[in-house]
């Protein structure tokens, strides 16, 4: 028996010894690749703990208000709460853009791209920075109307107010989880258990999914708690040590948070006894069985023999490459691994991606020069690193690009736009919350910059007589001329957002002569127009046969009941 429990021990300290390399005994029980239950420690109260409200709101993607005024916008979540413990809907909170299943399903909304992770949730994100950094111990959000929408809240070591930021930035995930629907719409303080991290934060950011909600979610505040020094953990339960995993190699990827890249495996084969079964198998066959796994899983499993590490760097499996769920690892090396890999990408999504340095705009263009040639969708939103150069490397090297996607570029100066009237191909044109005036002829809008829509208008009426999908949300100065002149020219339109378009009335008959030459509406947005009358609604049921998405909110609905009801029987499709 001694013998044995003697050779035990050595294969217990050996394990050990394999886990310590790194760092101390007690960092590696503590690291992440050993399997603990962190449910069963518990930690000293070495110091108070600290209460915060975010001092400032950093970033964001989306929000309901406009940038001109405060009432439904982000920045209504630094302080502390305008309105909770109050339930409804109030100006003072911050509310997304969208909610509801209905915007995916719009013609406007883009295809999903290949090998987006089932895991990934997130729609929108907000950044808060506090005051002081902690160590967090708890984090509440403050939900006013509709809560379910917060899907995964993460911490990051930089200190948003230093004036010397680091250059490794880290991201942990505190807490995720799938998107939800409360059972009450009522009021809520959502504060879920977090992971412990070992370093302080005051830089917190929230990625939230409003798919399953039937009304846009309110946030009113959000509270960091957490102490000044690193919790000391009292209890140790002894790590469970998985013997198929004693490998002296780098990290996971998905653990360590580090960038997102891939090692060439020629160098770890010297020894290679063969690849199994796998050189009996066709190459098709191989190629169909790892289109099935994400990036990083691609990247890791070209790691394991030359025969894979072929196929899995073949750029039949890059055509398509969404890298916004890694926007936390990716960086300039990452595109640069990936680089010689997408020689044949089509559409590329980088949402999210590159800020607070990650990505360089050199680095980026490197990526665009080399791998842009096949680009038909380009995916942007948020990307802070984009300049004047970026674009016109983009409209230069991307001559078949139909899809751009720049909306929260808002850092992009004015003049950079106008390289976008090179795309001779391009469909599809998002520009939300950007700083863009004009493109040469082609007006395009941003509501702190242009004083007349109803120009704008008139020239996507003119030379965009095949236009689909339009959204002036917010446009306050449009006219009922300019929306005549737009149905006119634009008679194939079958998404269009007048939502927050004030100045247009229904007493003038521009709603119902919209309705008569827009035969193909599917979606009509008449937000906050409160002038919507019982003649426009029969308009709409008899000329509009598939009108999926009608959004009159504001108006007097007790009014319009009856007139609902008719509309009902003249469109059966209205059910």
């Amino acid at each position: 028996m001694f013998p044995m429990l003697t050779l035990l021990s050595m294969f217990y300290y050996i394990c050990l010894r394999r886990r310590c390399r790194s760092g101390s005994r007690g960092e590696s029980l503590g690291g992440r690749r050993a399997l603990v239950d962190l449910g069963q420690r518990s930690t000293l109260p070495v110091t108070v703990e600290v209460e915060q409200y975010a001092k400032e709101v950093l970033d964001f993607s989306s929000h309901y208000g406009s940038e001109n005024s405060m009432s439904y916008t982000m920045w209504n979540l630094a302080g502390v709460p305008n309105v909770y413990p109050s339930s409804g809907d109030f100006t003072q909170t911050a509310v997304f853009r969208t909610y509801g299943r209905w915007w995916d399903q719009c013609v406007s909304s883009p295809a999903q791209i290949r090998r987006t992770p089932p895991s990934f949730h997130s729609r929108d994100f907000l950044e808060l920075a506090f005051e002081e950094q902690v160590y967090p111990t708890a984090v509440e959000v403050l939900e006013t109307y509709h809560p379910g929408a917060v899907v995964q809240i993460l911490a990051c070591s930089l200190n948003p107010f230093t004036q010397n930021p680091p250059a490794d930035v880290r991201w942990e995930v505190l807490w995720s989880g799938e998107p939800t629907k409360a059972m009450n719409p009522q009021a809520r303080q959502f504060s879920p258990t977090i992971r412990p991290i070992n370093f302080p934060t005051n830089l917190l950011r929230l990625e939230v999914n409003s798919s399953m909600l039937e009304y846009y979610t309110e946030l009113d505040a959000v509270v960091l708690r957490g102490v000044r020094e690193r919790p000391i953990l009292a209890l140790y339960k002894m790590p469970m040590i998985d013997i198929s995993d004693l490998s002296d190699g780098e990290e996971d990827l998905s653990e360590t948070g580090g960038a997102l890249c891939c090692r060439s495996a020629a160098a770890d084969h010297k020894h290679s006894l063969g690849n199994g079964y796998f050189d009996k198998l066709p190459y098709e066959l191989i190629q169909v069985i790892i289109s099935h796994l994400a990036v990083p899983d691609l990247c890791r499993l070209g790691q394991c023999c030359k025969l894979l590490q072929q196929h899995c760097s073949d750029p039949l499996q890059y055509v398509q490459l969404s890298l916004q769920p890694y926007w936390s690892r990716l960086n300039d090396a990452s595109l640069a691994h990936l680089q010689p890999r997408c020689t044949l990408l089509q559409r590329l999504n980088m949402s999210w991606c590159g800020n607070r340095g990650a990505v360089t705009a050199a680095g980026f263009c490197s990526f665009i020069r080399s791998c842009g040639m096949s680009l038909v969708c380009l995916e942007l939103s948020c990307c802070h690193f984009l300049n004047e150069m970026c674009l016109e490397v983009i409209c230069a090297t991307c001559p078949r690009l139909q899809e751009l996607d720049l909306s929260s570029c808002d850092r992009l100066q004015p003049q950079a736009f106008t390289h976008i009237a090179k795309l001779a191909h391009l469909q599809r044109l998002i520009l939300y919350r950007t700083k863009i005036e004009h493109i040469h002829n082609h007006i395009f809008y941003h509501e702190s910059f242009i004083e007349d829509y109803d120009v704008v208008v008139s020239l996507l009426a003119a030379r965009c007589r095949g236009l689909v999908s339009l959204d002036l949300w917010r446009c306050r100065n449009l006219s009922e001329r300019g929306l005549a002149e737009l149905v006119a020219g634009c008679a194939g339109l079958e998404e269009l957002d007048l939502g927050w378009c004030s100045s247009l009335h229904s007493s003038s008959g521009c709603i119902q002569l919209l309705c008569r030459r827009l035969k193909r509406l599917r979606k009509l947005f008449l937000t906050a127009n409160r002038t919507v009358c019982d003649n426009d609604l029969e308009q709409l049921a008899a000329n509009c046969p598939s009108l999926e998405h009608l959004d009159i909110l504001g108006e007097d609905i007790n009014t319009l009941t009856s007139t609902f009801k008719n509309a009902v029987m003249i469109n059966p499709l209205w059910h």
